[in-house]
């Protein structure tokens, strides 16, 4: 899928690619989500499909935690409080961190819910707050919702279908 160029198509996007996500999730034993065996978002890092799922929803919930502060004309620490732009791999450590209690299922209905109030935001924008301004250095908020959503959501799909094939599941 190209890169969206509009609201109609960053919405597609977000959908489409979540939706394949969705279909990789559905079944994958429950026993074996807590496994670290996936390629992690640090070098030389495994991990389960639990931190992968809680990685998605932790990008998920800055990019609500970013727009709400600009929205309130507040400063925002961009990508997160206590972490700059080289250190994502400490980031995803975080957000795996953060999610830890959380079992499969609950991580599932998180991310749900976090992609649903995103399409919320989006469509709450105009074309022109989504793309024709800048919101973030150079970048629109829908050039840094796509970053963190529909091309995460697709990533994260090709390493389940990549694990799953190592692991002969279906």
């Amino acid at each position: 899928m190209a890169i969206p160029k509009d609201k109609n198509e960053l919405q597609k996007a977000i959908v489409d690619n979540y939706q394949k996500l969705r279909t990789e999730l559905a079944n994958i034993p429950i026993e074996l989500t807590e496994e670290n065996e996936l390629e992690g978002h640090s070098k030389n890092t495994l991990m389960s499909i639990n931190n992968l799922v809680a990685y998605l929803v932790g990008w998920g919930q800055l990019i609500l935690k970013w727009n709400d502060k600009k929205s309130k004309g507040l400063e925002v620490d961009f990508p997160e409080t206590g972490f700059k732009w080289n250190e994502l791999g400490l980031l995803a450590q975080k957000f795996y961190k953060d999610y830890e209690n959380d079992d499969f299922k609950t991580l599932n209905k998180k991310l749900e819910k976090t992609t649903n109030e995103i399409l919320k935001l989006i469509e709450s924008k105009t074309n022109g707050e989504l793309y024709e301004m800048a919101w973030y250095d150079k970048w629109t908020l829908g050039k840094m919702i796509q970053l963190n959503t529909s091309s995460p959501f697709k990533n994260a799909k090709d390493r389940i279908r990549k694990w799953k094939k190592i692991k002969q599941l279906k």
